[in-house]
């Protein structure tokens, strides 16, 4: 049974290296593929479709994970990503007469609007507040259009290793200290590739939506403390900044926890401590 990873990037690869120590044949979908590691195979595609059309998809194909990324944030790089990559994914399947069992979508949290610092599950209603959380709802709309039983996965602010930004301003010295509240929401790239292999290959019958966010919501101001603490760095004076495009709310994980999936970070203090422990970042 192959795993197909539409679009095998940084996360998209965590997600495939899982799935195979799994024992699965993962195959690898990116427009550079010497950039995936073996044991997966990886496969030259451009899922926009501008560099023609995709390779033929392996028969006993059982389940899709399409993980795309925008090359810029802007509306037209998203809606070839996310919503053209989509279509050009599932007119792959059909042109090749393959029917997998479990599709994946990889989504975002932006698709939610401010919720005023209210708990925001699968239940509540999306209201982007941005074009590309727009097009992202449109890429899971058509999504379900098409496959009304596949997966979508809202994922939080990833970070991880490779996922710095934070930890540099910190070193830095420029990190953006609000002085009002601002809600973050965020999860550990290891624990969102592991979410994924969990819902296609453990859990008997998915829902068709899942909130990828670990078990803290949490103010960014505490965050930046936290690392500041653990570099032992002087953080800048707090100062009044544009709310954050993450939106004021708590994310809940309840539906993803239902499913026995457990976290190997579950907050922030976890997954920070193993990323500057794995950089070789520490104390100066």
């Amino acid at each position: 049974m192959t795993v197909l990873i539409a679009g095998c990037g940084d996360l998209g690869t965590e997600a495939g290296l899982r799935f195979a120590a799994a024992g699965f044949p993962v195959l690898g979908w990116r427009r550079s593929p010497e950039n995936i590691p073996a044991p997966l195979t990886g496969q030259a595609a451009d899922l926009t479709g501008r560099s023609g059309e995709l390779p033929r998809i392996p028969a006993d194909t059982d389940v899709v994970v399409i993980a795309v990324a925008a090359g810029r944030r802007s509306e037209e790089a998203y809606r070839a990503a996310y919503v053209d990559g989509t279509a050009n994914v599932l007119d792959a399947l059909d042109r090749d007469g393959v029917h997998p069992q479990r599709i994946l979508f990889v989504s975002s949290t932006a698709v939610y609007g401010d919720a005023d610092g209210q708990e925001v599950d699968e239940e509540t209603a999306p209201a982007p507040a941005s074009v590309t959380g727009g097009v992202i709802l449109e890429a899971e709309e058509l999504l379900h259009s098409r496959r009304p039983d596949a997966v979508v996965l809202r994922l939080s602010g990833i970070y991880g290793p490779g996922r710095t930004r934070l930890i540099d301003s910190v070193t830095a010295g420029t990190a953006a200290v609000p002085a009002s509240p601002q809600l973050t929401n965020r999860i550990h790239r290891d624990d969102a590739a592991a979410a994924i292999v969990h819902l296609m290959s453990q859990v008997p019958e998915p829902e068709p939506l899942y909130v990828g966010v670990d078990d803290e919501p949490v103010d960014l101001a505490e965050v930046l403390k936290f690392l500041a603490d653990e570099l032992d760095r002087e953080l800048p004076a707090p100062q009044e900044t544009a709310s954050s495009r993450g939106g004021d709310r708590r994310l809940s994980n309840r539906r993803l926890r239902g499913t026995g999936f457990e976290f190997a970070y579950p907050t922030f203090r976890e997954g920070y401590r193993a990323v500057l422990a794995g950089s070789g970042v520490r104390h100066p």
